[in-house]
């Protein structure tokens, strides 16, 4: 992983971290704007990094509540 992959990871892991914590939902947006200012090639990949995790958090709210609908349907 190149070193512009691991910063960004880890700083969204961070932001996405204090967005759970603080139910600020527009943080990343505020850190991005930021991180921009100085490296926009960063920032994209911040932003893609971010993307996935509030992707895959949408993707297992989904696949959570389908299950506990399947299930309820079985009973």
């Amino acid at each position: 992983m190149a070193l512009i992959d691991e910063l960004a990871d880890a700083l969204s892991g961070d932001v996405y971290a204090a967005m759970q914590e603080t139910g600020d939902d527009r943080l990343h947006e505020r850190v991005a704007k930021s991180i921009g200012q100085m490296s926009p090639t960063l920032e994209e990949v911040f932003m893609t990094s971010m993307r996935l995790r509030l992707a895959e958090r949408r993707g297992r709210q989904f696949f959570m509540a389908e299950v506990a609908r399947l299930k309820a349907q079985q009973q």
